[in-house]
């Protein structure tokens, strides 16, 4: 906990991230920086997925909706803060050289938008109006 709570202060103290270790590679940081980006897009999309659910499917059954809007919205969330969370992570790994970390949220990410792809199939076969 302690280490996250370090990890969350560095988010908005990058500068302090040059203190540890040596400075790597250029092209390492810069594919950190493109790894970070991508998870953003990816936070974007569930983001606008969500919305996208709750303003036009307006014939689907309340509960439905709202259920799989905040789902999406909550993923994109989570998204964005793991994100930046990752990045710093990763960074400091490159400058002390250690192994970069590994991370269970793809797998809990791609487990999360499965359901409401599914609960979405389920919807569509049953048909929206309840």
């Amino acid at each position: 906990m302690i280490e996250f709570v370090r990890n969350v202060r560095l988010w908005f103290a990058p500068r302090e991230i040059r203190e540890e270790g040596g400075t790597p590679d250029y092209r390492f940081s810069l594919a950190n920086e493109r790894t970070f980006l991508a998870w953003l897009r990816t936070a974007l999309a569930l983001i606008g997925g969500g919305f996208a659910v709750d303003q036009f499917l307006p014939d689907l059954r309340w509960a439905w909706r709202v259920g799989m809007a905040l789902a999406l919205l909550a993923a994109g969330v989570l998204c964005s803060l793991r994100a930046v969370n990752h990045w710093v992570r990763c960074e400091r790994a490159m400058r002390r050289g250690e192994d970069l970390p590994v991370s269970r949220f793809p797998a809990l990410l791609g487990i999360a938008v499965a359901v409401v792809a599914v609960a979405m199939v389920v919807v569509v076969l049953a048909g929206w109006a309840g």
